[in-house]
């Protein structure tokens, strides 16, 4: 399954936040999202979901414009992780990760054993199964994120977008989550991030693409494209990005003085 933008223009009602932005995503590859605060990161994921309505452009789904998908259809095949928020209800954490089955389901009905079994795996997967039966008001932020991840998993959508999943989560969840998105993508998935974190990338992602100003800087392999050059004009300050010793490992770090 793929996700193709085509020359896309993005923003709202009456303002345009970006434009001819060309990329796709296929199964079984990370794509993560780079930009500064205000760079269109969030909006142009609500476009490629169908949340925001196309400016100019196409964003396809298999070779099909999005609009000519039900939403249903859509739900089916693509999953959303949006930044972790305060949970408005108290559900518990297992009826929020379950509400993932949604599209799975006919009008009215409830959630069958399959769909139970489902959401239990994902609770698993992602290591808050000892959270099920808490309300989602009265967890962290960090573990709410983990929930809404889970929720995502358990739509069992082949492309799953994801802004900022790392956010409010500890340094050993952080590193955990990129292994799960790294394992996910070896079964086929295919899934795109953002992050302000250019570790997460080098870690996770197989590809990146830079935005600034609602346009690309830049979309690649990510070793060959993360370049302290290309983080300056991205982000305005130097870096350095190196191997650590003894591991395959690329990090990166401001450059002293």
């Amino acid at each position: 399954m793929t996700l193709t933008l085509k020359t896309l223009a993005f923003g709202y009602r009456d303002r345009e936040i970006g434009h001819g932005v060309d990329l796709s995503l296929q199964g079984g590859e990370v794509l993560a999202l780079l930009g500064p605060n205000g760079a269109g990161k969030t909006t142009l994921f609500k476009t490629m979901l169908g949340l925001l309505p196309v400016k100019a452009g196409k964003v396809l789904l298999d070779g099909r414009p999005l609009s000519g998908w039900s939403r249903r259809e859509r739900a089916l095949r693509i999953a959303y992780v949006p930044q972790a928020h305060a949970a408005p209800f108290p559900f518990t954490v297992r009826d929020l990760v379950l509400m993932g089955r949604a599209a799975h389901l006919s009008a009215f009905a409830l959630p069958g054993a399959h769909d139970r079994a489902i959401a239990e795996a994902a609770l698993e997967n992602l290591g808050i199964a000892k959270l099920a039966d808490t309300p989602s008001t009265e967890i962290s932020g960090g573990e709410r994120q983990l929930a809404l991840i889970a929720r995502a998993l358990a739509q069992e959508a082949r492309i799953v977008v994801m802004d900022e999943p790392t956010a409010s989560l500890d340094y050993g969840n952080q590193m955990r989550l990129l292994t799960h998105i790294r394992r996910l993508a070896a079964d086929g998935l295919a899934i795109v991030l953002s992050t302000h974190n250019p570790d997460h990338a080098l870690q996770a992602a197989d590809r990146v693409a830079l935005l600034k100003d609602g346009e690309l800087t830049a979309l690649g392999a990510t070793r060959e494209t993360l370049t302290p050059d290309a983080l300056k004009t991205l982000y305005g300050i130097e870096v350095v990005i190196g191997s650590v010793p003894g591991s395959d490992a690329f990090v990166c770090a401001p450059r002293p003085g």
